[in-house]
């Protein structure tokens, strides 16, 4: 058996130091989208807690609760602060460790050794049920049942994931970007030889903005404005369809969504 305890021992966490392990589980939140996509508002969530439950504990080894008692690693925190703002409120400071553990994080998956505790100390071995190569949790199903974030459309991208490549390279079609920032909309046309694959391709290796004019700007002003960005089709194109045709199809989608106008389309 591998234990949770082994991996991060072997990438240097301090035998001595005093850590705790923690499941994050919520029936009104979705934790994992909300660390993926709003990191602040999680780390927010975890940095604020209504019991002194991190008190002189040196580094947070962080999980995020799935099915049954299983839980997903996201990272190890050093906590640097912590303050009482109230009998039933603390507020505690972390800082993330980066570089030794980032091999592990969204990969590993522990089973939890006691559900009803959600923090408990590192001396309580909890096995290692699973590591998976990469993009477990968002696997190609269907057209219209997925929106890929920035950072799973470069993992797709950059680790070739064989489903998703197969299947979006075979396809042209009408495409939707979401900034969730900003709230506004992006219209696309994908009508090349390798389809939407191609195109999305473009984007993971613009760092998001695919030659688009607005896009680029915002990137210009923030290198790191593509997090924001959430992709999905909208629409399946034959792949006979010409130039031509394809634009005529994405031209129609701009009018009804009104991104000329109100979102982020220029042409």
């Amino acid at each position: 058996m591998i234990t949770i305890q082994e991996l991060l021992y072997n990438r240097g966490l301090d035998k001595n130091a005093k850590v705790k392990l923690v499941r994050h589980k919520s029936g009104s939140h979705d934790l994992y989208n909300l660390y993926k996509s709003e990191r602040e508002q999680f780390l927010a969530y975890q940095n604020s807690q209504s019991k002194d439950v991190f008190n002189g504990v040196d580094y947070v080894v962080s999980f995020i609760g799935e099915e049954g008692i299983l839980a997903r690693f996201i990272g190890v925190y050093q906590v640097t602060n912590r303050e009482k703002i109230a009998d039933d409120h603390f507020e505690y400071q972390m800082i993330e460790i980066v570089g030794q553990f980032d091999d592990l994080k969204e990969r590993v998956i522990i089973k939890w050794s006691n559900a009803i505790s959600w923090h408990q100390w590192i001396k309580n071995a909890m096995e290692v049920i699973e590591i998976h190569p990469g993009l477990h949790y968002k696997q190609f199903t269907d057209y219209f049942d997925f929106i890929l974030n920035f950072d799973e459309l470069k993992e797709i991208v950059v680790n070739q994931y064989s489903d998703w490549k197969r299947m979006l390279s075979v396809t042209k079609g009408i495409y939707l970007i979401s900034d969730t920032k900003t709230g506004k909309l992006y219209v696309g046309s994908a009508y090349g030889e390798n389809g939407i694959w191609g195109r999305w391709c473009n984007y993971a290796s613009t760092n998001g903005h695919g030659g688009n004019k607005t896009l680029k700007e915002l990137i210009g002003n923030d290198p790191n404005h593509g997090s924001h960005f959430q992709f999905s089709i909208l629409m399946l194109l034959p792949r006979t369809i010409t130039a031509d045709e394809a634009i005529k199809k994405e031209r129609l989608f701009k009018n009804k969504l009104g991104t000329n106008s109100f979102g982020l389309n220029n042409n």
